[in-house]
């Protein structure tokens, strides 16, 4: 996998490379660029696709220790990557977690379009029963690392704390080990994820929201239509807030759109992108 030294660290990342428009895509906590494997083997055909494994959980190469790493950090470390991959114009996608809202609130410079799936917003924060979950455990001595060993139980996954209410169907084994093994196998990536958490504030969320009524350029909002996670709601205000945002649902699935609905999300992504 490439790899670019960043101020946090080296960021490992995928790019499927070509001369199509740019799609970036990130993930949430503690899920790997493979969430998109489906969405990424389609959308290649008509675009350069690139995914960057950020400091949440999921990545293999744990992050400089005096790097103040918070959402917000991590959100402005997206827009250094985008820089130092010379990126302009792209479409950002993101589901889960919401770190693109920060970035095209504050830096929407190299943002073209913006496409927000099922995510953190508001006081949402952390959200739902799954992040409630991982955030008390981080505020335990030894809690993450006690999370990690409960992780390499397959059933376990599959609660409604973990990732049951994330995905409406089972995600692969083969993935899931793919997501959690730095986070079960390395203590430094687990103290990352611990200070990224620690470092949380609800209130920026708020405010990162309010501030996409300054983000004048074409903006998708796709939320889940049984998402158990992620409030609707929210995905409405969203929309609402943005000046050139839309809004829709995909059926039949929950937070995780990517695994559950990826060919409904690409043709969503794909008509957005040649629509505006």
């Amino acid at each position: 996998m490439p790899q670019i030294e960043l101020s946090a660290g080296v960021i490992e990342y995928t790019d499927t490379g070509g001369e199509g428009p740019v799609v970036v895509l990130m993930g949430g906590l503690v899920i790997g660029p493979s969430l998109w494997r489906e969405v990424v083997a389609d959308l290649r055909k008509d675009f350069r696709c690139i995914v960057p494994t950020l400091p949440m959980g999921a990545h293999k190469i744990p992050m400089r220790c005096d790097f103040a790493l918070s959402p917000h950090s991590v959100a402005m470390l997206v827009g250094e990557f985008l820089e130092r991959m010379n990126l302009e114009g792209i479409t950002l996608v993101e589901n889960d977690t919401g770190r693109a809202q920060t970035l095209a609130s504050e830096q929407p410079d190299r943002i073209g379009r913006l496409v927000i799936t099922s995510c953190e917003a508001f006081d949402n924060y952390p959200p739902g029963l799954p992040g409630r979950s991982v955030a008390l455990f981080a505020k335990i001595p030894g809690g993450l690392a006690m999370l990690a060993l409960q992780m390499r139980l397959r059933f376990i996954r599959r609660l409604p704390l973990a990732f049951g209410w994330m995905a409406k169907r089972p995600i692969p084994d083969k993935v899931m080990d793919e997501w959690l093994q730095p986070l079960i196998s390395n203590p430094a990536i687990r103290k990352d994820l611990e200070r990224y958490l620690k470092a949380a504030n609800r209130n920026e969320m708020v405010h990162a929201a309010e501030r996409l009524r300054s983000f004048n350029r074409p903006s998708l909002v796709i939320w889940a239509a049984e998402d158990r996670v992620m409030s609707k709601e929210h995905g409405r205000r969203l929309a609402e807030l943005l000046p050139r945002g839309r809004y829709m649902e995909i059926p039949d699935s929950y937070t995780l759109i990517p695994e559950d609905q990826p060919r409904l999300l690409v043709s969503a992504i794909r008509r957005f992108i040649f629509e505006s």
